[in-house]
């Protein structure tokens, strides 16, 4: 059997996307989810101990990588950085975004 894997969800300002893929994912046996924000105002800021901690990163907007790398780039090497298009017009566990996350991170998780 094979270590849960570590994966870390980011985006703007932790209150939507974020928070809902961890829950979502949070529930999958094999996974050990954490989620944070990467705008100065998130409300769970960002941390290098995430960072250090996660195996993989999952962005949900182009943008967001570009951040990470301008802010964080040290730490991300032999880090595996997926981006999954998912724009910030949702609420928490939105059906349709908990559809979109299922459907875009769901087959890179299993």
């Amino acid at each position: 059997m094979t270590a849960p894997r570590r994966v870390l969800f980011l985006c703007s300002r932790h209150r939507l996307r974020s928070p809902t893929a961890a829950l979502v994912f949070g529930e999958w046996e094999h996974l050990q989810v954490d989620s944070a924000g990467l705008a100065d105002d998130a409300e769970t800021p960002l941390s290098a101990d995430q960072l250090d901690w996660a195996e993989l990163i999952v962005v949900m907007e182009a943008s967001h990588r570009r951040r990470l790398q301008a802010r964080h780039g040290a730490r991300l090497h032999g880090k595996r950085i997926v981006c999954l298009d998912i724009p910030d017009r949702y609420d928490f566990m939105q059906p349709e975004l908990v559809d979109l996350l299922l459907k875009k991170a769901g087959p890179l998780l299993r």
